[in-house]
């Protein structure tokens, strides 16, 4: 109203001077009027309204002081130096007796500079307009008391600052309780290994963690000011909902997106999230979110290595089994049921027990036993599995413990083929050990042969035939010479023979021996021999080949004879053929190369060979028959004499069904051939006389006594001695005297047959030397050289003076 009134009053004045100065009125008259104004205004104001004004501003500070005194609080106004202009009860309480002032309070809080460096700061937030607050502990009551001091400006009286303080002791320990779980709760979700995060309707954040933010490499307050749900996945789905993540939304569902990370960086994440109402159409996406990049690359590389493990597993060349504590087959590969001859199935869940022999068992699980409690598996063990028909499958067996379990895994490696080869090195030793034994049998066996034989030929030159004594020497030179093919026969088998290949074509052995064929294996048998065409000639000794060829008819002339099925009869066929092969091929346990060779196959119908005798036919003194019909050099001797001529032997047979054994013999060619027949063309052997003077060494007396009376008759000059050291004595004696040929034996006491052709090579350069032993030339081939040959015994007069001319034509 007042306002009101000045305002007309001002209206009035400003008329009144306008009109005066309209009427051109001088200042007195101006003067005049305000005054009659002032007058007129000032009039209009009573004492009466002057009382209400007064009355009113009384009012309203009653009202504010008993605000401030009924306030449960105790309230302070202070001047910005601090000065008090008004403070209540509480706050008078509260300074005890002492008049009340901010520095009173600061001592009632506990007096130190701290906290009067807090009211300064306090009042300077406050100067500035602001509303701050501070919590302080003190002491209430001789007990520990908590306050909370307010600053604030007074509303249009800037000069002066509002104090509060309220007494906070009481829902402290509840408000700390609260405070302690929600910082825990705070510092749970932003350090967990997960991220949170909560979405509106629009797929705007409400809430993100600080484990989210970083991986999605912004801050906090970024994505929940401007970040969307959306914006941070590589690829969005395209569906109406724009919070959802997993197309469809709603429930809860679980999906891998990749997300947007730091630089770039895009992560897999597996989002697990919840699509929620919280009443009155608000909507919220709540969702937890897990960084399975690194996840996924475990679960890859273990996948990975689960893969490996399998296919070294499956595809180990070994076979491998778990055996669990029960005894159990947990687990087996390929390998092992490959071994056993059964399926993986069949296996797995079985007793392992049924698959080791009987004798082994016992062995194998205390072993076991052993390695369960800890122990460490020495050394392997070989143990037999029992397959399929009860096959036995020999082994060597290695067994671990798994670690953390009972489980043992137990390696097989299969040692068929070794205990094949154990077998074979085992008979090559009898072989050689035999072998051996022949040769020194063969040695001075054929000197006593040699001298029979060759005093025998002494005596035919006296006694022709007719003469008494005729008959009386040949059955000696025959049996002589039957002894001396079954020392042939002894090293044949162990390969130690001297053989005298020459080329021969194969139907003319054959023709020549099939009349001996055909009284050896009797009437009852058929006998079908089949020449095949154009074939190739070979390089034999045509003796050692008749005998391979009487050896195998005689054996299965008894293989048909103990056939029931033919009562004692059947056929022996003999078939000759080409073969060529051009890779090499597996014959007889043997590697036969490439190449062109004459095939002979003898087939019987007899009872066949069973398959544990077909792979120990070859061996020396192995026979199926019985005792005194048989004595096991006759296959070991072919196999001997076949090999050793360069040839294969390979054997098929079915039991009751009849054998059929093949030998391969190497095609000699064309520039061989016309050799061999150049050389027999060149033969100068048909006359054997001849004039040179030769020292014979040999220490058997009957065998030096018969070869220098043969050279002599023959019109050689002889010279002889008993050992090297007498031979050197009589080259001494006659050292005027040339030396055209040396024959000595190899071995000798004193000094051997080398070293005497040493010792004399030294004066005699090109000495011409031959060598005679009963054992075979390859035991010399370190000696062989230039001008040297080599005389096997037993030899006849004819061969020893064919060897001497030869030899001396050279």
């Amino acid at each position: 109203m007042s306002f009101f009134l000045f305002f007309v009053a001002m209206a009035y004045l400003s008329v009144c001077i306008v009109i005066a100065y309209a009427l051109q009125l001088n200042v007195t008259v101006i003067a005049i009027i305000i005054f009659v104004f002032v007058g007129t205004f000032a009039g209009s104001f009573s004492v009466q309204h002057i009382k209400q004004i007064f009355s009113k501003q009384e009012k309203e500070r009653r009202l504010l002081l008993d605000i401030m005194e009924g306030s449960r609080s105790a309230q302070l106004v202070t001047d910005h130096d601090w000065g008090v202009v008004y403070a209540n009860h509480k706050f008078r309480l509260l300074c005890g007796e002492s008049e009340p002032s901010l520095n009173v309070l600061a001592s009632v809080l506990g007096g130190e500079d701290e906290i009067v460096r807090h009211f300064r700061d306090l009042a300077r937030q406050a100067a500035k307009g602001a509303v701050s607050s501070l919590e302080f502990s003190g002491v209430k009551d001789d007990k520990p008391a908590w306050y909370r001091v307010v600053s604030q400006p007074v509303a249009g009286r800037h000069e002066f600052l509002h104090w509060r303080v309220d007494d906070i002791t009481v829902n402290h320990e509840a408000d700390r309780a609260v405070q302690e779980e929600r910082e825990k709760l705070i510092d749970f979700t932003d350090n967990a290994p997960v991220g949170f995060f909560s979405a509106d309707e629009m797929g705007h954040f409400v809430f993100v963690n600080a484990t989210l933010a970083r991986w999605l490499g912004q801050d906090i307050a970024q994505l929940l000011t401007s970040g969307t749900l959306h914006s941070c996945l590589v690829d969005p789905p395209l569906e109406d909902a724009p919070y959802d993540v997993v197309a469809g939304g709603g429930a809860r569902q679980v999906a891998e997106v990749k997300m947007k990370g730091r630089g770039g960086r895009v992560f897999l994440a597996s989002v697990n999230q919840a699509v929620v109402h919280e009443g009155e159409g608000i909507i919220r996406t709540r969702g937890v979110v897990h960084d399975v990049t690194d996840e996924r690359a475990m679960r890859m590389a273990l996948k990975a290595s689960e893969d490996r493990f399998q296919r070294f597993f499956e595809e180990a060349p070994i076979g491998i089994v778990i055996v669990n504590p029960e005894g159990m087959v947990g687990d087996c590969n390929s390998e092992l049921a490959v071994l056993l001859d059964e399926h993986v199935s069949s296996l797995e869940g079985t007793p392992f027990k049924t698959w080791v022999s009987e004798a082994d068992c016992h062995k194998i699980f205390s072993e076991f036993d052993r390695i369960r409690k800890g122990d460490v598996m020495k050394s392997p063990m070989e143990i037999v599995l029992m397959g399929k028909d009860k096959k036995e499958v020999p082994v060597r067996a290695y067994a671990r413990k798994f670690k953390g379990s009972d489980n043992l895994l137990v390696h097989f490696i299969d040692l068929t083929t070794q205990k094949v080869l154990e077998q074979q090195f085992t008979q090559s030793q009898k072989m050689q050990a035999v072998g051996q034994l022949a040769g020194g049998v063969a040695h001075d066996f054929n000197n006593l042969l040699t001298a029979i034989i060759g005093y025998c030929d002494l005596l035919l030159l006296r006694h022709k035939p007719g003469d008494p004594s005729f008959s009386d020497i040949m059955q000696i030179q025959q049996n002589s010479n039957r002894a001396a093919n079954l020392v042939r026969q002894l090293l044949a088998f162990s390969r130690q023979q001297t053989l005298r290949p020459a080329i021969h074509d194969v139907t003319d052995i054959l023709t020549e021996i099939s009349h001996l064929i055909r009284r050896l294996i009797g009437a009852n048998i058929e006998f079908d021999l089949r020449h095949g065409s154009d074939l190739g000639l070979i390089r034999v000794d045509e003796g050692q080949m008749e005998q391979v060829l009487v050896n195998l008819s005689v054996n299965a002339r008894d293989a048909m004879a103990s056939a029931d099925s033919v009562e004692g009869g059947g056929k022996l066929t003999i078939q000759t053929s080409m073969f060529e092969n051009e890779r090499p091929l597996e014959r007889g346990g043997d590697e036969m190369p490439p190449g062109e060779w004459v095939l002979i196959e003898v087939t019987d119908t007899g009872s066949g060979i069973s398959k544990e005798n077909l792979a120990r036919i070859f061996e020396p003194f192995f026979t199926t028959k019985d005792v005194g019909k048989g004595t096991g050099l006759g296959l070991a001797t072919v196999h001997g004499i076949v090999r050793q001529t360069g040839g294969y032997l390979h054997v098929e047979s079915e039991l009751g069904k009849g054998t059929t054994f093949f030998v391969y013999l190497p095609c000699v060619s064309e520039e061989e051939t016309e050799q061999e027949e150049e050389a027999q063309a060149q033969d100068v052997t048909k006359d054997l006389t001849g004039t040179a003077r030769i020292l014979l060494v040999e220490d058997e007396d009957s065998v030096r006594t018969f070869s220098s009376r043969a050279l002599m008759n023959k019109g050689y000059e002889v010279l002889t001695a008993d050992c090297g050291t007498a031979a050197l004595d009589v080259i001494e004696e006659q050292k005027n005297r040339e030396i055209d040929l040396l024959i000595t034996d190899v071995i000798m006491p004193n000094m051997d047959g080398p070293t005497l052709a040493k010792h004399m090579r030294e004066s005699s350069p090109k000495l011409k030397i031959i060598f005679i032993s009963g054992y075979t030339e390859e035991k010399l081939k370190d000696y062989m050289g230039e001008n040297i040959w080599f005389l096997p015994k037993p030899f006849s007069l004819k061969e020893l003076a064919s060897k001497v001319k030869g030899v001396l034509a050279e």
